[in-house]
């Protein structure tokens, strides 16, 4: 399942690179989208996201899972679509429900947000699902197939150094938030 671009001819070491590369940037796709849309609603720019770096660990994980989801189904962009929204849907809802319950702490709230129809519990609402269901296209015919390229481009050893300093960081950044938060 984690090799699903067998038909771009990527090393292992490729295909790890471009895990990690997909990962970071559909967090900080993320981080951009939100300060926009939060400038929109709130009139004033917020930083958004739990953690220091500029992206959102939310989306890290749902671009992971989309991109393992969603593309062998690449010349179905429908299929893409709706995948998306499924996937996405699901892991806002049990995530924002996960840290709820379990930290007593709400990342999101779209009871207080713009354009919030159909509103569940304040975890999901249908514009953020159709947004990622686009996002989820975006990532699939764009970002991607340009990661790709740029994986076989540029020397594998400039692309393992980029790939590990920026997956380090975030880590180190979800570590460093984790602690700062139980103290």
């Amino acid at each position: 399942m984690l090799n699903i671009f067998k038909e771009e001819k990527l090393s292992k070491r490729d295909i790890i690179n471009l895990y990690i590369l997909i990962m970071i940037s559909s967090g900080i796709f993320g981080f951009v989208y939100e300060t926009i849309f939060y400038r929109i609603d709130l009139g004033y720019f917020v930083k958004r996201g739990s953690t220091f770096g500029p992206w959102i660990p939310i989306y890290v994980f749902g671009g992971l899972f989309i991109t393992l989801l969603t593309y062998k189904y690449r010349k179905k962009p429908l299929i893409v679509f709706l995948l998306a929204v499924i996937i996405s849907g699901l892991l806002e809802c049990l995530a924002g429900m996960f840290f709820y319950e379990v930290f007593n702490t709400r990342l999101w709230d779209y009871n207080t947000e713009i354009w919030n129809y159909g509103n569940i519990n304040g975890y999901i609402c249908l514009r953020s699902v159709l947004f990622f269901g686009l996002s989820g296209l975006i990532l699939v015919y764009l970002m991607i197939p340009g990661l790709i390229k740029i994986i076989k481009k540029i020397s594998k050893k400039i692309i393992s150094v980029v790939s590990l300093i920026l997956i380090v960081c975030f880590v180190l950044d979800m570590i460093v938030y984790g602690i700062i938060k139980m103290l």
